[in-house]
Parts: C-alpha cells; sequence; structure tokens
C-alpha cells in the first residue's frame, strides 16, 4: 500500500506544490482547503501523477472540519502517514491600529487549525510511525512588525510542535517545523488589513521570492531525513543566526525592512 498524505491549504501556493511534490514521492493524497473548485483541479493533477486522491472542503479554523478532514481520509484509505498543516492567513497592520478580531481570526487558522488536525490524526500517526509537519514562517523566529498577529500564530505554532516532539521521543512520531522564508504564494495578496479584509495586493514582487516548487522539494527531503527543522532562504538562515547572538541589530534591520515595503505600515 502506498503512504498516504494529508495537506491543508492545498489550493494553491504553496500547498498546491506539496500536493504534486506527495504525488511524485508515490503519496496517495487527501487534499483540504476552503475552496472546492480550486481543488479539484489540483486533484485531477495529482492524479494525472498516479496518486489516488480525494479533496475535502474544510476550514481549518472550526474543529469539526478537521475532524471531519482526518474521518474522510482514514475511511478512504485506511490510514494517515504524513500531515502537512499548510493552511494560513496572514496580517498587515501596526497593533495599534488593528482590530483584535484580526488576531483571533489568524490564530485560529494558522494555530488551532494546526493543533485541531494534529490531533485527530495524531492516533493514526503514531500507529504508522509518521510525520507531522508544521508549515511555519521565519516570522515564528523573528517577530515581524506589522505582522503581530501572523509571528504570533507562528510562534504558538513552533512551541506546540516542539513540545509534541518533545512527549513522542519515543513513539517514532516525526515533527518537522518548515520555515521558508519569503515564498511566491497568495497569502500575501489575502493577508488581512487592520480591519480584517483582504489588501488585495503583494507589497512584494512575487516573481522575485523563493518558487512554492522549491519548498516543497525541500520539505519533502526535510521529510525524508526525518529532520526537526528547515530553514529557507539565504534571508531565512541569516534572520535565524542574527536572532539567537546579534537580536538588537536584528531589530533594526527588520523594522528598516518593513519600512521599505510598498504601502508599509510604517507611515
Amino acid at each position: 500500500m502506498k503512504p498516504v498524505a494529508i495537506i491543508t491549504g492545498a489550493s494553491s501556493g504553496i500547498g498546491e506544490a506539496l500536493a504534486y511534490e506527495a504525488a511524485k514521492n508515490g503519496y496517495d493524497v487527501c487534499l483540504a482547503a476552503r475552496s472546492a473548485d480550486k481543488l479539484q483541479l489540483v486533484q485531477q493533477r495529482c492524479e494525472s501523477m498516479g496518486a489516488s486522491c480525494i479533496t475535502v472542503k474544510a476550514d481549518v479554523s472550526i474543529e469539526s472540519d478537521c475532524r471531519q478532514l482526518i474521518e474522510e481520509t482514514v475511511k478512504r484509505f485506511g490510514g494517515i502517514n504524513l500531515l502537512i498543516n499548510n493552511a494560513g492567513i496572514s496580517m498587515r497592520a501596526l497593533f495599534n491600529d488593528c482590530d483584535t478580531e484580526v488576531i483571533r481570526k489568524v490564530m485560529d487558522t494558522n494555530f488551532y487549525g494546526t493543533v485541531y488536525c494534529t490531533k485527530y490524526a495524531l492516533p493514526h500517526l503514531l500507529q504508522s510511525k509518521g510525520s507531522v509537519v508544521g508549515v511555519s514562517s521565519i516570522a515564528g523566529v523573528k517577530g515581524l512588525p506589522g505582522r503581530t498577529g501572523y509571528s504570533a500564530s507562528k510562534f504558538a505554532m513552533h512551541g506546540f510542535l516542539e513540545s509534541l516532539r518533545i512527549e513522542n521521543l519515543k513513539t517514532g512520531l516525526h515533527v518537522l517545523v518548515a520555515c521558508p522564508g519569503y515564498t511566491a504564494s497568495n497569502i500575501r495578496n489575502s493577508a488581512l488589513n487592520n480591519q480584517g479584509n483582504s489588501q488585495a495586493e503583494s507589497p512584494y514582487n512575487e516573481s522575485k521570492l523563493m518558487p512554492a516548487e522549491t519548498v516543497a522539494e525541500a520539505i519533502f527531503k526535510a521529510i525524508r531525513q526525518r529532520k526537526h527543522y528547515l530553514y529557507l532562504t539565504l534571508q531565512g538562515k541569516v534572520t535565524v543566526f542574527l536572532s539567537k547572538f546579534f537580536s538588537g541589530l536584528l531589530d533594526k534591520l527588520v523594522y528598516n525592512t518593513v519600512a521599505k515595503e510598498k504601502d508599509s505600515p510604517f507611515k
């Protein structure tokens, strides 16, 4: 039997690229996202690559949706070998100007979505000695101005997954925290502004960022090697290093970088 992977947020960006990479690596896949129409297109390509594939329309911020996602996967395939918690949303506003509901929405998807899916998948992953992956961000290593809710959600994800890894040191469960750095995807276009509406336009030239396909390849390589952490892009790796040894300098560098963004929250 083929191994089975669940990928959340699989309708576009890194999630879509992960779906194709899973198919390439011999997995049968369950794809989850809020957009059923987009999922159908991803499913068709995965099937053309030889994977058996199902889709589940799910909002990971809703616990019952996450439970149903796991149940439908197990019903169809009999087990789970890999859960990739990729679904996520971002935000862009200074905390002083931001409605707290925006922070809650980001936490519900990025953090609680990971918690819910992992909770219901865990018994099956323990049985298969499989892998749990959290697609996080360098913003989970260094707080980013204008992204307080996003950084908080990723820091929370890191703490949750690290604790889960230590709890399961002797069970055979593999836990990976993957931090891609700036990647070409839809997450910045759909990032929430201070009122919780989509900002609609990325502040970056997406064509110059790391391709989602490169991220997906690196994540599956890290899964095969059963790594604990994955940091991508030179900027991301430098940020991790500076955060450990030169935090004050990094604060200034991060501030200046965000201040230079298109329509920066710093006026």
